[in-house]
C-alpha cells in the first residue's frame, strides 16, 4: 500500500508536536489504513508523552471493528503483524466501510463543518471564508479532514501543504471532487503529485484528463499521463496555449505520429 498523503508528512518528521499529540490521541480522523499506520508511527515518536497517548489511543479501539477491518484485502501485511504480535487477527468477515475511521478522539466535528451542503449565497460563502480564515492550523487540520464540501474546496488551496494533503484524507472526499482538484491552477504542485500517484484516481479517466491539461502538474507527469489520452483529447492538449510548451509539443507530435499511421 502506497504512502497516504498525512502519513507521509508524519514520516518525513514535519508534523509539530501539537499536531502529533492530536493525532496520537485520534483527533484527527483520516481514512482508518491511515489512522492505524500514524499511531503505530507515533508509538516511536521521541516524546513520551505522544507514545503513551499514542499506545492508549490504539488500546481502546473497539476489538471487533479492528478484526473486522483487519480481515479487508486492502490492509498491508505491516499493520496485520503489529497487530498478530498483541494477540489480534483478522475476522472471517470483513469490515464493509473502507473509509470510516476506527475511532474518533474527541467525537466533535471540526466547528461548522457537519453539513456538506455548499453555501447558498455570496453572503454565505464570505462568513465560510471568514470563519477558516479565524481558524488556527489544527482547526484547520480538522476541518480539512471532518469539514464540509465547500471547506475542502477552500482548504485544499491552503498554503501549508499539509493542510492540503488533510483534504485528500478526508473521509468524505468524493470522485468529483478529485476531478474538480485535478484541474485546479490554484494548489500546490505536491497535491497534484499526491493525486497523480493514486491509483484509485487515475482510474478515473476525467482525473487523467484533468492532471494533463493542468498547467501546474510536473511536466513527467503530463507527459507521462498523455499515452493515455484518447486521439481527440490529444488534439485538444496539442492546441491549448495554457500549457507548457514541451507538453504541448509531444502532443502535436503525437497528433502527427497517428495521422501518419
Amino acid at each position: 500500500m502506497s504512502i497516504t498523503p498525512l502519513l507521509d508528512f508524519f514520516k518525513r518528521g514535519e508534523v509539530a508536536r501539537d499536531v502529533r499529540l492530536l493525532a496520537a490521541a485520534g483527533a484527527i480522523a483520516p481514512r482508518a489504513h491511515e489512522q492505524l499506520a500514524i499511531l503505530i508511527l507515533l508509538l516511536d515518536d521521541g516524546d513520551k508523552e505522544i507514545r503513551e497517548t499514542a499506545r492508549a489511543t490504539i488500546d481502546r479501539i473497539p476489538v471487533e471493528a479492528l478484526t473486522a477491518f483487519l480481515a479487508r484485502s486492502d490492509v498491508s501485511i505491516g499493520i496485520r503483524e503489529f497487530f498478530a504480535d498483541r494477540g489480534v487477527f483478522p475476522a472471517e468477515i470483513p469490515a464493509i466501510t473502507a473509509d470510516d475511521a476506527l475511532i474518533d478522539g474527541d467525537g466533535e466535528p471540526a466547528p461548522e463543518a457537519i453539513d456538506d451542503q455548499v453555501p447558498a449565497t455570496e453572503e454565505e460563502r464570505m462568513s465560510l471564508l471568514q470563519q477558516l480564515a479565524k481558524m488556527g492550523f489544527t482547526e484547520r487540520l480538522r476541518a480539512a479532514v471532518k469539514g464540509s464540501r465547500e471547506m475542502r474546496a477552500v482548504l485544499i488551496r491552503d498554503p501549508n501543504k499539509m493542510i492540503a494533503a488533510a483534504v485528500l484524507s478526508s473521509p468524505k472526499l468524493t470522485d468529483q471532487e478529485v476531478e474538480g482538484f485535478a484541474k485546479m491552477a490554484t494548489i500546490n504542485e505536491e497535491i497534484l503529485r499526491v493525486i497523480a500517484s493514486n491509483r484509485a484516481w487515475t482510474k478515473n479517466y476525467a482525473v487523467v484528463v484533468g492532471l494533463t491539461r493542468n498547467p501546474k502538474t510536473p511536466i513527467g507527469l503530463s507527459l507521462n499521463m498523455m499515452a493515455r489520452l484518447n486521439d481527440r483529447d490529444v488534439q485538444a492538449l496539442s492546441m491549448d496555449r495554457n500549457i507548457s510548451e514541451s507538453v504541448r509539443a509531444a502532443a502535436r507530435r503525437k497528433v502527427v505520429f497517428g495521422q501518419s499511421r
